[in-house]
């Protein structure tokens, strides 16, 4: 949630700020917010006052009646502002209640420090590695699954449906490998502490990070208990620390966790849906930090790092794309994808989204710190990226890797979990 404090403050830079997002409708819903925040203070202006009132008329009345005083006209004027109080504790209510709704779909300011525009203005900050080069025609990764016998995607679809794959065999191994490399990586060298938290979530959490309630048709509804299905675990992870304060020594902290992800993806569907480019059930590894706001710029540059260790180790060309205002998500101030380059359907693939949110997450989670023993606790800053995504890794490494034969190499990172330094095609 957006400080509503600076809105009030700064309303036009605010707006300003929030229109490089390119959505003109913002502005009436940072119209009402304005109107819903100074009917707010004007109702609880009079209430205080008149409570402070009933205060000292109480005060009187206790007094006369010591010095058995008439006092039945003022105890009759207490009854009377008594309703009133109600009243307006009642209007304060809806107004809060009103002004929470609107705040909670407002975005997050975007950082000065990225590009204005669209998607077509997003810049490439850096690269590694070259895309590789063959003398044959390259294959795509499902037929190249299909051949390894590692994906048997119309078993998932007879199963589920579309977007739902099944790895068999040297597949589940090769999930199960990515998985246990990339853990071992963050944890033991980057300092993630690993956790394994539910699948399932409740509307707070999703709340609490953002996904809700703007986005709730993109997510899988359990709706006899009115749980949703994880889109990523940056909404347990995060929510681990909801309604928290925690120790400013402790700063930064940082979790890392292997879940399965779902999303619906509405309005999606028909667009690079062939193969594991988009899909509705995925694996991936997450990274989750805290930080000082002084910090997170630092530390966002830091967690993008370990996401690119990933890359680098499995030998992976990629670039590090910085998004533009109008194309970074709702929660985000800054956004650093990590796009695979994959060589059987010759394009660049977002393997990795680095996030910092400031404290935009924290504010609608009450996730705050302590700078200093017994000071007043400050919100705050809130970062993730995946460290990796599955689906589009295992595309980049099937299709970079290939040999004429239909055989696959397998990085030398990766062999050892997975037991194998090739993969070849079924007899």
């Amino acid at each position: 949630m957006i400080d509503l404090k600076r809105l009030r403050q700064d309303p036009e830079g605010s707006r300003r700020s929030l229109a490089r997002r390119g959505d003109p409708s913002l502005d009436a819903v940072l119209d009402a917010v304005l109107e819903l925040d100074r009917q707010r203070r004007e109702v609880l202006v009079r209430a205080e006052a008149l409570k402070a009132e009933r205060n000292a008329a109480t005060e009187e009345v206790a007094r006369l009646k010591r010095a058995r005083a008439p006092a039945d006209e003022l105890m009759a004027a207490l009854k009377a502002s008594g309703e009133e109080v109600k009243r307006l504790d009642a209007r304060l209510r809806a107004i809060e209640t009103a002004l929470e709704s609107q705040a909670l779909v407002i975005p997050n300011f975007p950082s000065d420090r990225i590009p204005d525009g669209g998607a077509t203005a997003n810049r490439v900050l850096r690269s590694w590695g070259e895309p590789p080069r063959f003398d044959f025609e390259p294959r795509p990764h499902w037929e190249l699954g299909a051949a390894l016998g590692l994906l048997d995607l119309a078993a998932g679809a007879k199963i589920t449906g579309s977007g739902f794959p099944l790895f068999r065999g040297m597949g589940a191994r090769f999930v199960r490998a990515l998985r246990e490399f990339m853990l071992d990586v963050h944890t033991r060298e980057h300092g993630y502490e690993e956790i394994v938290p539910p699948y399932l979530v409740n509307r707070a959490s999703l709340v609490g990070t953002g996904q809700l309630p703007k986005f709730e048709e993109e997510l899988y509804h359990a709706e006899l208990d009115d749980l949703f299905l994880i889109p990523t675990a940056e909404v347990p992870v995060t929510n681990v620390h909801r309604d928290d304060i925690l120790d400013g020594a402790s700063l930064p902290v940082a979790y890392t966790a292997w879940t399965p992800c779902f999303r619906r993806e509405a309005g999606a569907h028909g667009k690079d849906t062939r193969g594991l480019i988009r899909v509705h059930q995925f694996d991936k590894v997450e990274l989750v930090r805290f930080c000082r706001p002084e910090e997170s710029d630092a530390e966002h540059e830091r967690m993008t790092r370990h996401a690119e260790t990933i890359l680098e180790r499995l030998e992976i060309p990629y670039r590090v794309l910085e998004l533009a205002a109008g194309d970074i998500g709702f929660a985000s101030a800054r956004t650093l994808d990590l796009e695979a380059w994959a060589a059987g359907v010759g394009a660049w693939l977002e393997v990795s989204s680095s996030s910092c949110f400031t404290d935009f997450q924290a504010r609608r989670a009450n996730i705050r710190f302590r700078p200093e023993p017994k000071a007043k606790p400050e919100t705050v800053h809130t970062l993730n990226a995946s460290g990796l995504a599955f689906p589009r890794t295992i595309i980049a490494l099937l299709e970079n890797n290939q040999a004429a034969d239909g055989s696959v190499r397998v990085p030398p990172a990766l062999a050892p979990y997975l037991g194998s330094d090739r993969l070849v095609p079924r007899a």
